[in-house]
């Protein structure tokens, strides 16, 4: 064997390492869902998007709500028993507000109890999917956020608020254009907040906070505490079971570098004072 030979078995290996250790993750989701199925009796849903290190070379892939997540969610709720309870793991940045619906208005319609559990947060989308929901579990610094609509990289509540205050003949069409939509965007997504908290909310009340969620009350990262959500009215818990925790580190962020983070990861706690 010479040096080239040594250089290409390294090359291969080397190169099938992320796609490895992705599917002995994958086994070890696996097997954590089915005891989490076992332990809750329900069907165990996840919904996580983060950064992984995916493909050949292990480039990193940053996911967000999209229809293929709709598709696989549905099926998901078509295969469960109508009386049998669904816990729903969400972690995600949010992404499309037709997914996100489509998510939300199929656990609404779910007969038997529709948990969702939030480790860390789920912003815009997942927020949107969350308030479908008949109880909210997040961990005590867990953050839900507002549903405002955005349009590109510009809130549509910015937009139309644009529109409304510079004069008309020093406004672009394009900017005009965007305005109209925006509005529209805002009213349905408002619209749909309320849609879903109906049942939740008392009629008005559930009004008040789908204007508040969806209008551009918050910068669109704005952190919702749990204490803010039961505020709005939200069925929101911080008994988070630790099992849901622990299949959480089973989605780790990749280290291209030396974490800036660092600890024994095991449970500590005092132990016995010596006399």
């Amino acid at each position: 064997m010479n040096m080239m030979d040594i250089f290409w078995i390294f090359f291969i290996l080397t190169a099938l390492q992320p796609l490895l250790n992705q599917k002995m993750l994958e086994s070890s989701r696996a097997r954590k869902v089915a005891q989490l199925e076992k332990h809750h009796q329900s069907r165990v849903i996840l919904m996580v998007h983060r950064q992984e290190t995916m493909g050949f070379l292990g480039f990193p892939l940053m996911r967000f709500i999209n229809m293929e997540d709709s598709e696989a969610i549905m099926r998901a709720i078509h295969m469960t028993d109508p009386k049998v309870p669904i816990d729903l793991i969400l972690h995600t940045p949010g992404g499309l507000v037709l997914a996100s619906l489509q998510i939300a208005r199929a656990i609404k319609q779910h007969e038997g109890k529709v948990t969702v559990y939030v480790p860390h947060y789920a912003m815009s989308g997942g927020t949107l999917i969350s308030l479908a929901a008949d109880e909210i579990v997040m961990s005590p610094h867990a953050v839900l956020g507002p549903v405002d609509p955005q349009l590109g990289e510009f809130p549509a509540a910015s937009l139309v608020k644009i529109a409304k205050e510079k004069p008309m003949e020093h406004v672009e069409d394009k900017t005009l254009l965007m305005a109209d939509v925006g509005k529209k965007a805002i009213n349905q997504v408002e619209e749909a907040v309320r849609e879903l908290l109906t049942g939740t909310l008392e009629e008005t009340r559930a009004a008040t906070v789908a204007k508040q969620m969806a209008t551009g009350t918050w910068t669109h990262d704005y952190p919702i505490t749990p204490d803010a959500a039961r505020e709005l009215g939200l069925n929101v818990s911080t008994q988070i079971p630790e099992d849901v925790l622990e299949l959480m580190s089973l989605y780790p962020q990749p280290q291209r570098q030396q974490s800036a983070v660092e600890y024994l990861p095991i449970p500590k706690g005092f132990g016995p004072k010596k006399s």
